[in-house]
């Protein structure tokens, strides 16, 4: 079992960078394949970002050259820095935790199985 405890959002301008933290509590953050996702009103939980143990990543085609996902061994946290951020990044962003899939796809995201409750970002134009 682990928890999973997100931190870091909140509102900014266009353009402006906010550093998600997913605190992970029971395991190592390096025992979990790990993503980011968000999810906007009215619209489905779409995947962002990720990282396998080994330290590769993926990044969705709308995030890529915005955001970097990284884990911090030392304060065991899943952290996703956003820069040039838009208003179509509104959304609330969530941090799971699971088996190696794909987090393009709604099949692969409902194999996750541990969340955070998700923390809020806004981005006002």
């Amino acid at each position: 079992q682990v928890q999973l405890q997100e931190s870091g959002g909140g509102s900014v301008q266009s353009g402006g960078s906010l550093t998600l933290s997913c605190a992970v509590d029971g395991n190592p953050v390096s025992t979990y394949y790990m993503g980011w996702f968000r999810q906007a009103p009215g619209k489905e939980r779409e995947g962002v970002a990720a990282i396998d143990k080994d330290g590769s990543t993926v990044y969705a085609r709308s995030m890529k050259g915005r955001c970097t996902i990284s884990q911090d061994n030392a304060r065991n946290t899943l952290d996703l820095q956003m820069d040039s951020l838009k208003p179509e990044d509104t959304a609330m962003y969530y941090c799971g935790a699971g088996p190696y899939c794909s987090i393009f796809s709604a099949a692969g995201i409902n194999q996750f199985q541990y969340w955070g409750q998700g923390i809020q970002v806004t981005v006002s134009s």
